[in-house]
């Protein structure tokens, strides 16, 4: 994928925060890495959405440095700078970002509660629960405040050794969620998947205060046959997919 098609295609997902309701205002912001992953497109900050074209989006390198575009990146880029980094080394495979405020994931993250995985729509999606970071001290806010917040993320990841692949998605405490993939367009699609899950454990919860976490041998079953070595959802090698629903047979 040369820039110009990179451009369209960080455009088209940011649009798609849009299209499925994940954000208000311009309150949210979609970056994709380049081919040679030396820099990422990321949506310029504050221009309403409907107004946005491809030659709007930014390059920037991985040392934070505008290297093309007549705009302003989006706020958060020096967060976005933090994690791309940080995936480079741990999860190569990661190569799209996205930012929100989506209404439900957001109030899990204002609540300062990681969500749990209660059922097999979160499983299918989330190994485990959707983490939390933890709080940015005043000092963290008051001198590098967007990429502190990366660095709170990385850290949760460093301390936790939890894989970001397994887990696409982040709740900064007090703040709202983060979410990525093997392209902008995957994690914007694990931002609906993240807002979906939310709101379905806050009903939960409504429904039954006490409800238990989903059984561990049900998550490993759910995440396994989408994500991991056997997976056999969905379309790709569909012979191959068939036999291993066969070999997993009684």
């Amino acid at each position: 994928m040369n820039l110009s098609q990179l451009k369209e295609a960080v455009c088209v997902a940011n649009l798609e925060l849009v299209k499925f309701g994940l954000v208000t205002l311009t309150w949210g912001n979609a970056g994709e890495l380049t081919e040679d992953g030396d820099a990422f497109v990321v949506k310029p900050s504050g221009i309403p959405y409907e107004q946005l074209t491809p030659d709007d989006m930014v390059l920037v390198g991985l040392d934070g440095r505008v290297r093309e575009g007549k705009n302003r990146p989006s706020s958060d880029t020096p967060t976005y700078v933090v994690l791309f980094r940080y995936f480079r080394n741990v999860a190569p495979q990661i190569r799209g970002i996205v930012h929100t405020h989506s209404l439900c994931a957001t109030s899990w993250a204002q609540s300062r509660r990681e969500i749990p995985c209660l059922g097999t729509t979160h499983a299918d999606q989330f190994y485990g629960s959707v983490p939390l970071t933890r709080p940015l001290t005043r000092q963290e806010v008051g001198s590098a405040y967007e990429t502190n917040t990366g660095n709170v993320i990385v850290e949760y990841f460093q301390q936790s050794r939890r894989q970001p692949a397994e887990v696409p998605a982040v709740l900064v405490a007090g703040h709202a969620p983060f979410t990525w993939g093997k392209t902008a367009h995957n994690a914007v699609q694990n931002a609906v998947s993240l807002e979906a899950i939310a709101q379905m454990a806050r009903d939960s919860y409504l429904i039954h205060p006490s409800v238990p976490p989903l059984e561990d041998y049900v998550l490993e079953k759910h995440y396994s046959r989408k994500h991991g070595a056997n997976a056999y959802y969905g379309q790709e090698n569909v012979s191959n997919n068939l036999q291993k629903q066969e070999n997993t047979k009684p």
